[in-house]
Formats: structure tokens, sequence, C-alpha cells
């Protein structure tokens, strides 16, 4: 819902205003991840101690979704978006500081928190962008923020290598990103909960977003399993060499960034719930190809066919939740998002857990079903999945 506000920006500003945001979130979290072994060194943390540390960000994640449900439904997306920015931002800024390992792990904790706050309010505002075009946007906002990690990646490898301190490169990087941020914050959309929304609080999903959230969990499973585990699977099942094996994953990011550029076009053509069916369709050929062929080259074809199926899943399933009637964007993106961190948070940690029963090949095999519940999924949902037809289509 969007207020009748008349100095309300136009589409083409509205779509800048929200990629901006979406290019902060990405080059933010991206410019935290080059500094984690800086970090690691100043603190003197093992592996397993850096690894019981990391825990603190997503914690934080999953304990604030209900106050984000909750915000969502009282006050516009916009506000949320720029609080949890500004939070983001300086949380990002107060990791290059820690000379306590109880201090970064305090630091983390809300880190994960206002970046919840940021990225959930931030989707709904796409879906307030989405509804300006008769034709789909949403998927290369996505795209902008992957993009948005390559750079922040390459930045953080030339500071590390021109000896910056974390401290100064971090704090840059949130003064640039929060100026940012206040400065296209007047384009965003005035975006306002429904009437019956404002009464209610923070709800589990109902059926119909439980399946939306099913598909974001296949999705956000298959993404965190090929964070963790493709480097490692390409080394110990397929005996590539380390800079091969890190090239396999690349493969896989690069794919996964194109398919949300390519994503918005293909979308328009064939309709969203056919993209969805060959996204699953493409992740379960992908981790079945490597793990029925584990050759580098086959495996490496094999992520890359993952890198495309997963590219568009969440930013669809968001736009198709969006639809739901009687609930706005931001309380829908809530509910779906709190089932699909749980497939981030759990899978990967249970394809250790297999791989050590039996091996990675089983992990791999066992998660290609991820793409089937996606194609399960989508013989459930029976949504209308395009946009309404506005009366001129922005020229963007």
């Amino acid at each position: 819902m969007m207020t009748g506000d008349p100095d309300l920006a136009s589409p083409r500003q509205a779509r800048i205003a929200i990629a901006v945001f979406f290019f902060v979130s990405g080059f933010g979290f991206a410019s935290w991840a080059s500094r984690i072994p800086s970090i690691q060194h100043h603190l003197n943390l093992n592996e397993a101690e850096l690894g019981a540390v990391l825990f603190a960000m997503p914690a934080g994640l999953m304990l604030t979704l209900p106050l984000t449900g909750f915000l969502l439904r009282r006050i516009s997306s916009r506000y949320v978006m720029m609080g949890g920015a500004i939070l983001f931002n300086l949380m990002m800024c107060l990791v290059g500081f820690v000379n306590e390992t109880w201090q970064l792990v305090l630091v983390l904790f809300f880190f994960g928190s206002s970046r919840n706050l940021f990225n959930i309010s931030a989707n709904a505002q796409s879906l307030g962008v989405q509804a300006m075009f008769s034709k789909s946007i949403i998927a290369s906002l996505h795209g902008i923020w992957s993009t948005a990690g390559f750079a922040a990646a390459a930045m953080g490898t030339l500071a590390v290598s021109a000896g910056i301190a974390t401290s100064w490169h971090l704090l840059t990087v949130s003064v640039v990103l929060t100026s940012l941020c206040c400065y296209f914050f007047k384009d965003s959309v005035h975006q306002l909960p429904s009437p019956h929304e404002r009464k209610g609080s923070f709800v589990m999903p109902d059926r119909t977003m439980l399946k939306f959230g099913l598909v974001c969990f296949a999705s956000m499973a298959c993404e965190g399993t090929m964070y963790d585990w493709a480097a490692i699977y390409l080394r110990k099942a397929t005996g590539a060499a380390p800079g091969l094996a890190t090239a396999g994953y690349a493969i896989y990011m690069v794919a996964m960034t194109t398919g949300r550029f390519a994503g918005d076009r293909v979308a328009n053509k064939i309709g969203i719930r056919k993209l969805l069916t060959y996204s699953g369709s493409l992740m379960f050929a992908g981790l079945l190809l490597a793990a029925l062929l584990p050759y580098t080259y086959i495996a490496a074809f094999g992520f890359l066919l993952v890198g495309f199926g997963v590219s568009c899943v969440v930013p669809m399933a968001f736009s198709m939740a969006g639809k739901v009637p009687n609930m706005s964007g931001g309380p829908a993106i809530a509910a779906v998002s709190t089932v699909g961190y749980f497939g981030f948070l759990i899978v990967p940690p249970v394809v250790g857990f297999i791989a050590q029963a039996s091996n990675l090949r089983w992990s791999f095999a066992l998660m290609s079903l991820l793409g089937v519940i996606i194609l399960w999924m989508m013989g459930k949902i029976h949504l209308q999945t395009q946009p309404a037809q506005p009366a001129q289509d922005p020229i963007v």
C-alpha cells in the first residue's frame, strides 16, 4: 500500500533509490567478510573459536525476525529500511575496532540484527517499486547486491594488500554507504501496512506463506551449501587443485549474478511460475550431476547450473508472496523469511554431518532434493504471478 503523497518519487527515481540500498547491503556485508582473516589474526582466534564467534550473527538475525515483522506491520518499510541501514553500517564500522572476543560477539549479534531489519525492509521496498512497473525488475536488484559483493571483496583484497588497518577500511566504507542511504532515502517508496495489519503482531506464516517459505528454504539452503561446501567438494570429492577449486566456486557465483540480471527478462517472457520451475530443475540437475560424476570440470559445470538455478528463486518468491490478498509486502516477506532463513542456517551444517557419516557425494546427492521441493511447491501455489499493468510503463 502506498500513500497518495503528490511528492512521491517517479518510478525511475524509486528504482534507483532501492538499487542503491541493495548495493549498500551487498557492499557492506562483503566488506566485513573480506576482513574476517584480519580480525581472526588480531584476536588470535583458532578456526573453532572463530566458528563459534561467527554464530553470533545468524543468532542476532533470527532473533530479530519477530521485531522486524512487528515494525513492518505498524510503520512504513522505508523507515525500517533507513533505520536498519544506519545500524548496519554502524555495526560494520564497530567490527573494526574490537579488541576482545566478547566485544566481537556482541557487535556481530547486533550486526546480524541490523542486517535482518535492513534486508527484509529493503525487499519490502522492492515490492513497492515493482508495483510501479508492468514488467519484472525485482531480480536485477538482487543482481546489484551480488555485484556490490564482488566490488567490496576486490576492495577488501586491495586494502589488505596495502596494509590498511581494518578499522580505517570499515570506517571509510561505513561513512560512504551511510551518506548514500541518506541521499537516496527521499526517493524510497511511501509504503504503509494495511489497517488490519497494524492491529496485529508478528505471526508465523499461514499455509500459503508457508509454501513460499519452503521455496525460499530450499533456495537459501542450496545457497548456504554452495557458499560453505562448493570449494571443499571440488578439492575432496574431485581431487581438484586449490586454484581450480576456487575457480569452480567462482563459476557458481558468476552464474548466480548473471542469472539475476537476466532473470527479469526471462520472467517477463515466460512468467514467474515457469521460471521457478526451471530454477528447481536446474538446482536438482546441477547438484545431482556433481554427485554422480565427481570429475572437476563436470562438477564445476554442475555448479554453473546450480548458480543459474538459485539466482532468481528468492526475489521471485518474494514477488509472488507480495501478491497474497490482505497482506502487504513487508509482513509478507517477514513471514516468508522466517522459514527461508532456517534453510541458510541449518542445512549447511547438516551437509557436514552427512559427509562425516558417509561422504560428500552423498551429501550433495541428497541436497539435490532441494530442487524437487521447489518443483513440488510450485505445483501447489496458485496465485496471479504477473504485476498489475500500470497506465504507462515507465522507461528506465
